[in-house]
């Protein structure tokens, strides 16, 4: 009897640390972002600096200065093409 009682504890812990592996699989996203080219990056820094962010001179006010800015371009690139 302890034999069995052994044998099916042992079954039942081999179970229950398989359940857990399985569901903690995910499905792989296949979306993946380009990587950003060079003029991607200089346009953006371009619309940065014309909503008014100018890193060079405003360090004293940097953290409002860039939240503003980004909110601004974050504006711009939501509006529709036509407006």
């Amino acid at each position: 009897m302890k034999k069995e009682t052994r044998f099916m504890l042992g079954i039942l812990l081999g179970v229950a640390g398989v359940f857990p592996a399985l569901a903690q699989t995910s499905p792989v996203s296949s979306y993946q972002p380009a990587p950003l080219t060079r003029a991607d990056v200089e346009a953006d820094l371009v619309a940065w600096r014309a909503a008014g962010f100018k890193p060079p001179i405003n360090y004293e006010h940097y953290p409002a200065n860039a939240q503003q800015a980004g909110r601004i371009v974050a504006e711009q690139r939501a509006k529709p093409l036509g407006q």
